[in-house]
């Protein structure tokens, strides 16, 4: 059984009936949402951050937008088995919804404190949020859809956020890098999906998984990272670049996808689960490439 040593620390503290609730914003999952989000913010000012910005920015774009995202998602999904970032999750507290839409909404009131480029990116977020899990649109439930919204939010809008926070004009070599990473998420995805496919089939969800299967998801997967790294290239290649980074992120996802393919029928739910976790490394190495590679020369 799962040892959760910090889970009854803060039970003890908070009480078990608000740590539901704050389990249900996937907090684990912030860390990797804060690299993304503030992978933009980077790129566009490099150290030369503003700091009251970028403290806001992360608030209201990881802690109240996905944070909120995550417990909507929880409040409808009721899961029993494990979801990303949160292993043996408690039963969604009653009023989660009503609590998950006070996080939306107030991440949608205080984005507009900041640069329009980041104000309409996490304002797009929230609509996708709500448009995403709730019934009866629940695009999640929808093959395709769920791609779809997944590219567009978190690979997308997350580091167009970080880089709107700055309020610098956005470049057309941050545009090829941004669609790279609506296409890496694609990519990602279906590594997310393939563990719970039992669970989504239970509730009746017709992913974008279930839709084509293990094998074709995978084959996806690897097309998708194939058309991110060339945009990648297309996005560097106006000004003289090193290619050898973008190697390198390449080969990481390669060594994470190839394997898949050839095994995935012998892999339990567990190593499906592993899996995923190893194409965050993947993106982890193409967050610092594309860092080493459009770093700002100001």
């Amino acid at each position: 059984m799962t040892d959760f040593r910090i889970r009854r620390f803060f039970e003890r503290l908070i009480g078990p009936r608000a740590l539901a609730y704050m389990l249900h914003l996937r907090p684990l999952e912030w860390p990797i949402m804060s690299a993304h989000f503030l992978l933009g913010a980077l790129m566009a000012k490099g150290l030369h951050l503003p700091i009251p910005a970028t403290l806001l920015g992360w608030f209201v774009f990881v802690a109240l937008m996905n944070g909120g995202t995550m417990a909507v998602n929880s409040a409808f999904d009721q899961d029993e088995g494990d979801v990303g970032y949160l292993r043996q999750p408690p039963k969604p507290p009653r009023h989660l919804f009503a609590f998950s839409m006070v996080l939306l909404a107030a991440s949608l009131g205080l984005g507009f404190l900041l640069p329009r480029a980041f104000a309409w990116s996490n304002a797009a977020c929230v609509i996708m949020s709500v448009l995403y899990s709730v019934p009866p649109v629940r695009l999640k439930a929808r093959a395709g859809w769920d791609l779809v919204i997944n590219c567009v939010g978190f690979g997308l809008l997350t580091p167009l956020a970080g880089w709107g926070l700055t309020g610098r004009p956005v470049t057309g070599a941050f545009w090829w890098a941004g669609w790279g990473f609506a296409l890496l998420f694609g990519s990602l995805y279906p590594m997310t999906q393939i563990y719970q496919i039992e669970e989504d089939r239970s509730r009746g969800d017709r992913t974008l998984v279930i839709h084509l299967g293990e094998t074709w998801s995978l084959l996806l997967s690897l097309l998708l990272a194939l058309g991110a790294h060339g945009c990648f290239l297309m996005g560097l290649m106006r000004g003289g670049f090193h290619v050898l980074p973008i190697l390198v992120s390449l080969a990481a996802w390669m060594a994470v996808i190839l394997p898949w393919i050839a095994r995935w029928r012998r892999m339990t739910p567990h190593q499906h689960e592993a899996g995923m976790y190893r194409g965050l490394v993947a993106w982890a190495v193409t967050d610092i490439s594309l860092l080493i590679l459009m770093w700002p020369r100001c």
